[in-house]
């Protein structure tokens, strides 16, 4: 058993925790707020619960096998329900006022290929064709990428993996939003294969088609809804991480990793923290996971000839965009928004160069995202009461400032919220929007910074272009200290609840000294306590 200190309890710090606590490690984690959840969230205010991270639940399969390697399953864990329609997008009023149709997408393949078949004659069989190869390359990345610590070449030498290496290559030489437009003109319908890049932290225009994947997730699956939100998801966590003997302290900012010279170099010796007063503590570990920022943990937490990336490999990464979050407590019903709406914009490509582009700045009007969980949910709002949360996409730039409560953050943070509440009720056709607000919170990316310690003040970590993923992303182990470890969204595999999860397997692995590619087999005890 190896004493080991988790920084963060973050989705993947929890996760990371109890899988080494159910292995046998003593575990003690450590984190700087005074809750769990990391970027996955919450804001409680007037009877009001709002989510303010993560709200879409993807991947459903990662979660199953996370709660199986525990001991328990995703029904044992979480109420879970499909959302019928998946979502709905707007667009603009037309130049003469009138409100444009929203584009309504439903629940189930077939319906979502009649869908795609009214706006455009033939998407249907386009779709199915694009559906297809989404299932293959996500079969794909799951059996021999997603889980992979890369600690071995021949992982990537099946026989699978080299029959499909053309396929493989022209995906990951294609970008995503040129790789829907040769199958589609209708411009909506480029636009709902290419929005998921988003949630990948980067831009369609440079994202791999690999990233096609993610289009087999919420146009066939559809979408579920994890009732009582994902703070519920990340209480279950955590709770499954204590349930397997892992501590967990809040209040505890990490200041420093402690380390030893040995025979082979560096290794791991602890960690030096702060409690809630202020006061200096010290606890040994053999083995560190940072779940905290990567470039926090490199650049503030080792010394400068122990980062295995440095400041100046930094400087040649792409960030991934930055938010501006605005939670809404809203008097009276909102029956023209379901529980997941999009608005997006004419022009698209605007928008990613207002991003991305070489002269940043907040889009206008820019592509927004709308959750009214209370549409589905009835804890998270008070009767007769909705809760809303939308997210615009703004650069990772922390001189953007930061949000507050009522209109008390920064100014360009304030206007970006009250440009896109004037949005949504214009383009949902809520003129009396603003005047039935009655809580009101924003987040910028300065939030982002003091609180999670976010390179930049970005919102996801490194954006998933073909530099920044798979093998090419950041790896789960430090190359000059021993015992050091990282999870999360800014180290492989990448970004979102399901990739944390996954990050923390990897985690496992590396410590076990497992170089397999797939998810680790469910331990034969849980099998045959399922069964």
């Amino acid at each position: 058993m190896s004493r080991v200190v988790v920084i963060g309890a973050g989705v993947a710090g929890l996760a990371a925790a109890g899988l080494l606590a159910r292995d046998g490690h003593d575990v003690t984690v450590l984190e700087k707020n005074d809750r769990v959840g990391g970027r996955a969230g919450t804001v409680e205010r007037d009877g009001f619960r709002f989510d303010s991270g993560p709200s879409w639940y993807l991947m459903p399969e990662v979660f199953d096998h996370y709660f199986e390697m525990m001991g328990t399953s995703t029904a044992e864990q979480l109420d879970l329900t499909l959302l019928d329609p998946g979502y709905r997008v707007f667009r603009a009023p037309r130049p003469d006022g009138v409100t444009a149709d929203a584009i309504t997408v439903p629940a189930g393949r077939d319906e979502v290929a009649a869908l795609f078949e009214s706006r455009e004659p033939g998407a249907a069989v386009q779709l199915a064709e694009y559906l297809d190869s989404a299932h293959h390359a996500r079969t794909m990345a799951e059996r021999y990428f997603l889980y992979n610590p890369f600690t071995r070449l021949r992982t990537l030498a099946s026989r699978e993996v080299l029959g499909a290496l053309p396929r493989l290559a022209t995906l990951l030489g294609t970008r995503l939003q040129s790789f829907a437009a040769r199958r589609f003109s209708d411009p909506v319908l480029r636009q709902l294969l290419g929005y998921p890049a988003v949630f990948l932290g980067t831009d369609p225009r440079t994202a791999p088609a690999m990233y096609h994947l993610m289009s087999a997730l919420d146009l066939d699956e559809g979408v579920s809804y994890p009732q009582g939100g994902f703070w519920h998801v990340v209480e279950r966590i955590a709770q499954t991480a204590r349930d397997a003997g892992a501590t967990i302290v809040t209040d505890a900012a990490v200041t420093a990793i402690r380390t030893t010279t040995r025979d082979r170099g560096a290794a791991v010796s602890g960690v030096e923290w702060r409690d809630a007063a202020g006061t200096a503590q010290s606890t040994a570990a053999d083995i560190v996971v940072s779940a905290a920022d990567l470039h926090h943990t490199e650049t503030a937490l080792l010394p400068a000839h122990l980062r295995t990336y440095p400041g100046s490999w930094w400087q040649r990464r792409t960030s991934g965009p930055g938010a501006v979050l605005v939670m809404l407590g809203v008097r009276g019903a909102l029956p023209q928004l379901p529980h997941h709406s999009l608005f997006f914009t004419d022009d698209w490509d605007a928008n990613f160069d207002a991003i991305f582009g070489d002269r940043p700045h907040i889009p206008s009007p820019a592509s927004t995202y709308v959750c009214r969980p209370s549409a589905t949910d009835g804890t998270v709002a008070p009767d007769g009461h909705e809760n809303l949360f939308i997210l615009v996409p703004v650069p990772a730039d922390v001189e953007i400032g930061s949000g507050g409560s009522e209109g008390g953050g920064s100014p360009a943070v304030e206007s970006a919220a009250d440009t896109a509440i004037d949005l949504v009720a214009s383009w949902a056709g809520i003129d009396d929007l603003r005047e039935r607000i009655v809580v009101r919170e924003t987040r910028g990316p300065a939030d982002f910074r003091d609180d999670y310690n976010s390179w930049h003040g970005g919102m996801l970590g490194p954006a998933h272009i073909l530099s920044q993923s798979a093998m090419f992303r950041a790896q789960n182990a430090s190359r000059r200290v021993a015992g050091l470890y990282y999870a999360g969204g800014t180290t492989a595999p990448g970004v979102g609840v399901p990739m944390c999860l996954i990050s923390a397997e990897i985690v496992l692995k590396r410590i076990r000294g497992d170089h397999s590619a797939g998810p680790l087999p469910v331990p034969v005890s849980v099998r045959d306590g399922a069964s």
